[in-house]
């Protein structure tokens, strides 16, 4: 078995054991990609709450492929916080869940921890969905200061579009 058969089939397992910890309604699946206009309106949401907390931010926001449709970087922000703000929308949006649930389960310790083999994972709070009509069009990644503030930015521009 390779490395990276080995890599997948441990992600396999881990997130359905994810999944039970978190359960949902009914599943999340991707609607119509964020479009350029909407994410804008999610940027502008995050950066006011940035801005009036003060917090120095790299925001991205990726579509439902996990391309990146729109990034901002403000002024004096620490540049380890480019990758990490695109690592968490990304993460997000192929999890289909808030990058805050893979760091509880890396937190938690046993199974929890086979996501640390999963390539290009970044399990920190701050990455969100961007859900319209209960369908994910992409998904929010922040980066820049306490993981909670950052989900509290990466938050605050999702709830601009439902």
């Amino acid at each position: 078995m390779t490395t990276l058969s080995l890599v997948i089939g441990m992600a396999a397992l881990t997130v359905p054991a994810l999944a039970q910890n978190h359960p949902a309604a009914a599943p999340l699946v991707y609607g119509e990609s964020i479009k350029l206009a909407q994410a804008e309106k999610v940027m502008a949401a995050a950066l006011q709450e940035a801005n009036k907390n003060n917090w120095l931010m790299a925001i991205a926001i990726v579509d439902t492929g996990g391309k990146l449709v729109l990034f901002k970087k403000m002024d004096n922000t620490q540049l380890g916080s480019i990758d990490v703000a695109i690592g968490k929308a990304i993460t997000a949006n192929n999890f289909k869940r808030p990058a805050k649930s893979l760091e509880e389960a890396v937190a938690g310790g046993g199974i929890g921890l086979r996501l640390l083999a999963v390539p290009n994972i970044t399990p920190l709070e701050g990455g969100e969905l961007i859900l319209l009509n209960g369908k994910i069009i992409g998904a929010i990644g922040v980066s820049g200061a306490k993981s909670s503030e950052d989900g509290q930015v990466a938050r605050a521009g999702t709830g601009t579009i439902n």
